[in-house]
């Protein structure tokens, strides 16, 4: 590599360093107003160790396979020779690292831009136990709404507006419509208040809804805050299902929507869910859906001990903001964390669908899993 790109690459990997190093040291001193610079700010110094760590693991490689090379030539009793291409392997392993750094890098800023890029994931659903006064029915379910995370009311709506157009006979929200309070839902208020169907819009509480991530002096603040946020989706027209179910019918029909608190596999998420309180009378109707927020329930609980659920509508995934879709192809590092991450699953006569979030957290942003609005009907 010539002398002068060599500085200026030698420059720009300590510069960004030194600059993500200082940003680090100078955020916790930074007002909770500028919370949202502080999230693109972590974002970017994210990005740019995801970065670092690509580069320097081929570099490793590299370095490994010289190793070998000098050990085999120096206690062999053969002249191992020059390597000739030694310098050209180096180079690539070198640009493939930097390459693989930098994209990564851009498709997290890149990723910035589509936050409010909602994408209609359109899902029909054929049932045998289905009353055929439900075949045709239009649910749209939506998750993660994240208000605190949210800085576009106009955008926002715009996905309301997506919804509406839809003229769903149902609505279903699966958990985490704020980030820790009730407060923040202050500016969404009467966005999220426009959703209506016949049939009613129906939520659940996320891992988020309880405030379970900030400190609180008494455990009657948190608990206010908790009934604060349940005034604010009764006062937008959501009924709010707490360990409970509802009778929906239609036409000569009925169904059962149960909808429980959050409940995971997990051990670092709480488990506030009771289905032993959801479920008892929903024995007589012939067709049950349920909403969790979180999908590892599913393998948990719903399936071995609940096998009479037919569908489950779950979030709190995000599909991590991140990852790749193509037709026949999807992954993210959630993966590795969640068997059900995105999208339909099914086993035997139950199914499972993962939204992949109407809001963010953490990230500002989204890159190849964009937020989703679900159009399932039912058949």
């Amino acid at each position: 590599m010539p002398t002068r790109w060599r500085t200026i690459v030698f420059s720009t990997y300590w510069g960004l360093s030194v600059v993500a190093l200082a940003t680090l040291i100078i955020l916790p001193y930074l007002h909770w107003q500028y919370m949202r610079v502080n999230s693109y700010l972590m974002a970017i110094i994210f990005g740019i160790y995801i970065a670092k760590l690509l580069t320097v693991a081929f570099l490793l490689v590299d370095d490994t396979r010289r190793l070998i090379r000098w050990v085999i030539a120096r206690f062999s009793t053969t002249a191992a020779g020059p390597d000739e291409d030694a310098i050209s392997r180096s180079v690539f392993l070198s640009w493939l690292g930097l390459g693989l750094g930098t994209g990564v890098f851009g498709s997290l800023l890149y990723g910035f831009g589509n936050k409010y890029n909602y994408k209609l994931h359109r899902v029909r659903m054929a049932f045998e136990n289905l009353p055929a006064s439900f075949k045709g029915l239009k649910i749209i379910q939506i998750s993660d709404i994240h208000s605190g995370s949210l800085a576009n009311p106009e955008a926002v709506n715009k996905g309301i507006d997506l919804i509406l157009a839809e003229k769903p006979d149902l609505i279903l929200f699966t958990g985490d419509l704020v980030n820790d309070l009730a407060t923040e839902v202050k500016d969404y208020k009467a966005i999220f208040g426009r959703l209506e169907a016949p049939m009613g819009v129906f939520s659940v509480l996320g891992n988020h809804d309880y405030g379970d991530y900030v400190w609180w002096e008494t455990p009657e603040l948190k608990e206010a805050n908790l009934d604060h946020l349940r005034q604010i989706q009764q006062e937008m027209g959501w009924r709010l299902l707490m360990n409970e179910h509802v009778v929906l019918q239609r036409g000569e029909g009925q169904i059962a929507l149960i909808g429980i608190e959050n409940w995971s596999a997990k051990a670092r998420f709480p488990k506030y869910g009771r289905m032993d309180l959801a479920c008892p009378g929903t024995e007589k109707y012939p067709f049950k859906i349920l909403m969790s927020h979180d999908p590892s329930h599913w393998d948990a609980e719903v399936r071995p001990q609940y096998p009479d659920i037919d569908l489950m509508l779950s979030g709190h995934t995000h599909g991590m903001q991140y990852g790749v879709e193509l037709p026949g192809f999807k992954w993210s590092p959630v993966q590795f964390l969640y068997k059900q991450w995105a999208g339909l699953y099914q086993e035997g006569r139950q199914r499972l669908y993962v939204n992949r979030g109407y809001g963010f957290i953490g990230y500002p942003g989204r890159f190849g899993i964009l937020p989703e609005i679900t159009v399932i009907e039912l058949a």
